[in-house]
């Protein structure tokens, strides 16, 4: 499995610390595994379930143009503010990378083979499983709390500089899809 993560996670080579990224793809292999969805789905299914069902933008090509909006926003953010606001990238890298990881297991198949939201993921949305399962791998708290905070479950936390970037390039990329006129 691991294989696969690194094929559909090229970004995982960005984050320069050795075991952080080592714990960033086990958290995902850990997630396949008990998944419906295979690595190939996540390139076919629609990246939310709230935009129609026209959308044709994948889960994966959604989730990397968040981790490159917020590789890039970290990036300046470093070089117009320095050390007033510091930026952890290995740290933002890793959450933009798993922040969306627990929908891997909110998703059952319906009798036509569909991924739709399943049971476990009306009870515990994407923020709560995907910690636990980032916990449950050794993920550090600091990329934990991005991974919480990311949704709107967040707006009821004091976040981090790194869980601003994630949870704005997460909506930038979303809502005006959802919010189309």
């Amino acid at each position: 499995m691991k294989k696969e993560v690194l094929r559909i996670w090229p970004e995982l080579d960005w984050i320069r610390d050795n075991e952080l990224r080592e714990k960033t793809a086990k958290t995902w292999e850990i997630a396949l595994e008990r998944s419906v969805l295979g690595p190939d789905d996540l390139e076919k299914i629609p990246f939310t379930l709230k935009a129609g069902p026209d959308l044709k933008v994948s889960f994966m090509v959604h989730k990397r143009c968040v981790v490159h909006i917020a590789k890039e926003s970290g990036k300046k953010m470093r070089s117009f503010f320095g050390d007033e606001l510091p930026v952890d990238m290995d740290v933002l890298i890793s959450g933009a990378i798993l922040a969306d990881v627990g929908k891997l297991v909110e998703y059952e198949l319906d009798e036509k083979g569909k991924a739709v939201q399943g049971k476990y993921g009306k009870y515990l949305r994407h923020p709560f499983s995907g910690v636990s399962i980032a916990e449950e791998c050794g993920v550090p708290p600091e990329v934990c709390h991005i991974i919480a905070a990311h949704a709107a479950e967040g707006d009821l936390v004091k976040r981090s500089t790194e869980a601003y970037i994630v949870h704005h390039a997460d909506f930038m990329t979303f809502l005006p899809f959802k919010n189309r006129f």
